[in-house]
């Protein structure tokens, strides 16, 4: 769970440093999230092999279950956004109320994630759930490679920048 968390965090960074990069070459948000989607969408298709029956009930459930997420995490990106811009300026109990909130938000998204495992275990078997998961983290990593190929990649250096150099 951690190892997807950290992903996670990696996979938006790297979405957000490379919509600053090349403003002239750059799509809008929504042009670049609909590829994205479209991409994600094609590496799930080929991983899971999905019949046209399994194909029929598991997109819907997949369709709600990425807008929860995504519902989630746009309310913790805008928060987020708001604490880096003064936190060393906070006081104690703002900088606990963020931090509450993230430990808020990592629940709501566990809890999001257990209630549609049980959905996706009645519209898959139980392999193909497990595949699904794999999936995921796979296209996360192959993301953040191309995203990282994009840049030019990040030289000799493994794993992301310190922090203090973001």
């Amino acid at each position: 769970m951690k190892t997807f968390k950290t992903i996670l965090l990696l996979s938006l960074t790297a979405i957000t440093s490379l919509s600053m990069a090349q403003p002239g070459r750059m799509k809008k948000d929504g042009d670049r999230k609909e590829e994205i989607e479209a991409m994600k969408v094609g590496f799930l298709t080929r991983r899971l092999n999905l019949s046209p029956e399994e194909a029929k009930t598991f997109w819907p459930v997949y369709n709600q279950f990425q807008n929860e997420l995504d519902k989630i995490r746009e309310t913790r990106r805008s928060e987020v956004k708001d604490a880096k811009k003064d936190f060393l300026n906070m006081n104690d109990k703002d900088v606990e109320k963020i931090v509450d909130n993230e430990i808020a938000f990592r629940q709501n998204e566990l809890d999001i994630m257990k209630k549609y495992h049980a959905q996706f275990k009645q519209v898959l078997p139980i392999k193909k759930v497990a595949v699904l998961y794999r999936t995921e983290e796979d296209f996360k990593r192959e993301l953040l490679k191309k995203i990282q190929e994009r840049r030019g990649g990040m030289g000799d250096r493994k794993g992301p920048p310190p922090l203090d150099e973001q």
